[in-house]
């Protein structure tokens, strides 16, 4: 079996599938066809719900993967031909020629300015601005490499001009180059080329291409985006000035019968729309409007985030038909938009940029693509797959992830690429696998005695940090500071040409420490230490200030008073990195099996991923049988399967598998230890296990409104699903209600599925008796994706539809007739019933998780699931190391969603549980057991039981510190009352002479 695997696709989605694998030390070969990795997350100004920086975000992922030892990250690369079979591809590979060495380039842009050809049009850039014919592609380009647009290029076309090569002081132009071939040997592919976006010219009736003013969503990302044409000001197309007022409109592509449109939902463009609009607001005083069918918010704090932007930012939200057109004023180019408002009312508005918030469609070339990997697409052009294996194609040992299977936000990009590379992993590791070596690094310099001399990068972050902070003023002033002997600007920090020039500095210079003033470490610190390590430094003698989060963001407003700040937030990095010591991790042995809480369909998926890479698991599960939420209330099919056919095949799957243990009936009590070393303690045995997964899931909520277990005629979602199984229904007039439990005072969230079930039910019903009345009652609809299907049918079966305004209270039923206010005609309208189907949504037995979250120490959000370490990049993670989520857990989802986020999470723990040993944190609490007189205090106050008191070699009474329970939280430090705990990286002295110097420039 070949030990190898191919990505194809180097968005965000393959380098996540891409970093999981190589971190089970299996190699990858990366292979992306534009000249760089990021895909369009790299174009992107912020993410929601979090708002951070996209292109920031991303840059440690796409730092990690080019400098990852086992993956060879090939950019400007197509794959020519896939020949073999599961196991043992041959696959031929196409470098297309440069013209540019990138072994030999350095960026430095002097061919750049010297290219006589230009006004080309920015692909990157969406055509807003122009490039030459040899360019970067963009700021933050990954790998940051020339390349030479060939077509356009005087010197290769007739072989008149090279000028850049007369300027290359590296010699690194080469007109000669050719394309070239090889071949690799794979086990096993995963494809993730990405998606592109609909054509907005398709929709003449809003006049894109031909009024300036009227931009696509993506354009206006990059009109906001730091790095963008216009850093970060936007302004109005056609003038140059500040608009003053934009709308956007929703549904562009999507949701529509018409020639050239797609009938599915995109899934996205609602919350990114919302998220562009909050944004606007913060950087200018403009009014917006948001044109919308149905908001679309069913993920994880996206309810909140549509809340937000209505009640703080005052966005306005235009709930409408689909804007039927834009029109332009010839002389002044404002575009007008006619609409009905909440009254009914027609109305006339005037706006300065209009937004298409443009749909998803299958990348270019799918239908190729597809031809070449010998696996099939779906009717939509989109890769075929299956709810009961969504990570699979319709070749073995080929699989997919990102949006190329379906249109999905980041979030679920990164899951499931998570899970493709457990699918892709069990391909590959066998008996006779050899895990790739180690990363080597350069020999870590010795810096004990030797006076600091300290290297310091001040980051622009384009308008990010640069628009409010003086950041040529600050670097400046770092450069008479004590100990700093190098002092620079950097357009992007984290970019890898500034991570290469820091690892060269300290070689070149002789640094013994770095100082970074950028973003938030929370995202960006390990960047920084790798980049340290590979110059030859110990990784803990970086420090970061945080300059933007702490200035340029709060202090948007105040430029002046920002800059001082920043001065004085790099003057105390600068004092404590002079003080810093190296430190070292411990080694933690790591004990290779997993644990898995919760025997539903999630966390059956997940055991089995981990089982078939050769790891035994240990499934508790609570109840006296294996299947969960799935197998007792699930009676319909899905892709022509029964779903509780597909759970008893799963469960007979693990039950027969002997990597497997199933623990029936086991309630956990306590989860002591920590990554590679917990043990799970029921009430009958206790089970040491390396990493575990929770896959609790969730329960329907149980209804105490509309007399639901007294009123025969009202039942919900699940019990009608029961009785339709069981041919036991025999109503004739139906009325749905949704929102049952969900998007009220008390339970703000959506609870994504019910809007799907109660349509597979009322499709089920009028099939079966197209004289059967029945309707449906909402605040939105809300089938995402490609499950726009069960909306179109329902309507051309004869369901109707009544939507009432999400303010108002819920319809009323008085045991004959359903009453409600229907929006659309605005009136109350009354519906009689001899049936009331209420779609009760997903509770989180809340009372479960947080005894499981006490016992690990993990979070739960306010709305009661498990909160993961980061929203978009870490979704299966906690922040407690060696601890994992998935499923109705973390929040409600369909089945395929769960089984594709199980082997997300399985891939996760993989990463861990595949080790034979682990490092652990260096900066840590360490106990001076001369001063210690074991009063226990600093043990009462670990939230993270890493310190125990026991006695010492003397005999003395101490407190000793466990490095891999110990989270560097400072507790126990402060707690200390003989000041006897310090914490490494943070000690007393350090600490000190960064208050010192705040006080000196006071």
């Amino acid at each position: 079996m070949t030990k190898s695997a191919l990505v194809i696709g180097g968005g965000i989605a393959g380098i996540q599938a891409s970093l999981d694998l190589a971190d089970r030390d299996i190699h990858v070969y990366l292979v992306e066809k534009l000249p760089t990795i990021g895909g369009k997350m790299s174009r992107l100004d912020k993410t929601f719900p979090t708002n951070d920086c996209s292109a920031c975000i991303l840059s440690p992922k796409m730092a990690d993967c080019i400098g990852h030892p086992n993956i060879d990250t090939l950019t400007f690369h197509e794959v020519m031909k896939v020949e073999g079979k599961a196991g043992d591809f041959k696959v031929t590979l196409k470098s297309k020629a440069r013209y540019v060495d990138p072994e030999s380039c350095t960026a430095c842009g002097d061919c750049l300015a010297k290219c006589p050809t230009k006004g080309l049009s920015d692909e990157f850039e969406f055509g807003l601005t122009t490039r030459r014919a040899i360019y970067i592609p963009h700021a933050q380009a990954v790998p940051r490499v020339a390349i030479i647009d060939a077509l356009n290029c005087k010197m290769i076309q007739n072989g008149k001009c090279g000028v850049c090569a007369k300027v290359c002081q590296k010699k690194a132009i080469n007109y000669e180059d050719k394309d070239k071939e090889k071949v690799i040997e794979v086990g096993s592919i995963i494809a993730a080329p990405g998606f592109e976006v609909w054509n907005a010219k398709i929709g003449t009736e809003y006049g894109y291409g031909r009024f300036k003013n009227v931009v696509t969503a993506l354009e206006f990302e990059r009109m906001m985006c730091a790095s963008g044409p216009s850093t970060g000001h936007i302004t109005t197309p056609s003038s140059g000035d500040e608009p003053k007022k934009i709308a956007f409109i929703q549904c562009c592509g999507s949701r529509s019968e018409k020639s050239g449109w797609k009938k599915y939902c995109s899934s996205v463009c609602c919350m990114y729309a919302t998220k562009q609009a909050m944004i606007t607001k913060e950087h200018a005083e403009v009014d917006e409007d948001i044109f919308f069918m149905d908001i679309r918010s069913y993920g994880k704090e996206f309810e909140a985030y549509i809340e937000r932007a209505q009640n703080e930012y005052g966005i306005n939200m235009h709930r409408s038909a689909r804007v039927s057109n834009v029109e332009e004023d010839p002389k002044t180019k404002k575009l007008t938009i006619n609409y009905t408002d909440s009254n009914g009312d027609g109305v006339s508005a005037e706006y300065d940029i209009v937004v298409l918030s443009i749909g998803l469609v299958p990348p270019e070339g799918a239908t190729e693509f597809s031809k070449l990997l010998g696996i099939e697409l779906n009717e939509y052009g989109f890769c075929k797959t299956s709810v009961f294996r969504p990570l699979e194609t319709t070749r073995a040992g080929v699989f997919v992830t990102g949006a190329f299977a379906a249109p999905k936000d980041i979030p679920t990009s990164v899951a499931e690429a998570s899970g493709s590379a457990a699918k892709a992993g069990a391909y590959i590791v066998d008996a006779n696998f050899k895990p790739m070596a180690p990363k080597t690094y350069p020999a870590e310099k010795d810096v004990e005695g030797k006076e600091p001399r300290i290297g310091v990068w001040v980051c622009h972050c384009g308008v990010n940090i640069g628009s409010v902070v003086d950041v040529p003023a600050v670097a400046e002033y770092a450069k008479g500071l004590p100990y700093v002997v190098f002092s620079g600007e950097s357009k992007y920090a984290c970019a890898q040409d500034c991570l290469v020039e820091i690892s060269n500095a300290i070689k070149e210079q002789d640094l013994n420490r770095v100082v970074v003033a950028s973003c938030t470490p929370r995202t960006h610190e390990p960047l920084f230490r790798e980049a340290c390590r590979d110059g030859g430094l110990n990784k803990y003698l970086f420090n970061m200030a945080n300059i933007r989060d702490q200035c340029s963001w709060i202090h948007m407003h105040a430029h002046e008073a920002a800059t001082v700040k920043a001065k004085d937030l790099l003057r105390m990095a600068i004092a404590k990195a002079a003080l810093l010591e190296p430190l070292v991790g411990s080694e933690i042995p790591v004990t290779k099996v997993a644990a898995v809480i919760g025997g539903g369909i999630t966390g059956m998926t997940a055991a089995l991923d981990i089982a078939a890479q050769g790891i035994p698991v240990h499934i508790f599960e609570k109840e006296k049988e294996l299947g969960g939420f799935a197998v007792k209330n699930l009676y319909h099919k899905e892709d022509g399967k029964d779903v509780a056919e597909f759970v008893r095949e799963t469960i007979s799957k693990v039950e027969g598998n002997k990597k497997i243990t199933v623990h029936k009936g086991a309630h956990v009590k306590d989860i002591p230890g920590f990554v590679g070393n917990f043990k799970v303690v029921t009430e009958k045995e206790e089970i040491a296990v390396g990493a575990v997964l929770f896959a609790t899931g969730a329960a329907q909520y149980k209804p105490t409104e509309y007399s639901y277990g007294s009123d025969k005629k009202v039942m919900t979602v699940l019990d009608l699903e029961k009785a339709l199984a069981g041919g036991k229904f025999s109503g004739k007039n139906v009325a749905f209600l949704q929102c049952v439990g969900s998007r009220n005072s008390t339970v703000k969230y959506c609870s994504r599925v019910c809007c799907a079930a109660s349509l597979r039910n009322a499709i089920q019903i009028k099939m079966k008796d197209p004289t059967v009345n029945v309707s449906i009652i909402h605040k939105d609809i809300r089938t995402y994706g490609f499950r726009e299907e069960l909306f179109n049918k329902a309507s051309s079966l004869g369901v109707k539809f009544l939507r009432y305004c999400v303010d108002n209270e819920m319809p009323g039923y008085d045991g004959k007739v359903v009453k409600a206010h229907d929006s659309i005609l605005g009136e109350d309208v009354e519906i009689p019933v001899d049936t009331v189907v209420l779609a009760a949504g997903l509770t989180p037995l809340r009372e479960e998780k947080e005894e499981l979250a006490k016992m690990v120490k993990v979070p739960i959000s306010k709305d009661g699931f498990f909160f993961e370490a980061h929203q978009k990049l870490r979704p299966v993670d906690f922040a407690t190391e060696g601890v994992y989520v998935a499923g109705t857990a973390h929040w409600p989802k369909f089945l395929d969603e769960c089984i594709a986020q199980g082997s997300g999470a399985a891939a996760r723990m993989l990463t861990t549980i595949s080790k034979d040993k682990l490092i652990s944190e260096g900066i840590v609490a360490v106990s001076n057991h001369n001063l210690c007189d074991g009063c226990g205090v600093c043990a009462g106050c670990c939230d993270y039981n890493a310190i125990t008191i026991c006695a010492d070699e003397s005999g003395s009474v101490v407190s000793n510190v466990n490095p891999g329970l110990c989270k560097g939280c400072g507790s126990c430090v402060a707690s200390c009352p003989a000041g006897a705990m310090e914490q490494r990286g943070f000690r007393n002295k350090q600490i000190i002479a960064e208050i010192d110097a705040l006080f000196e420039g006071a």
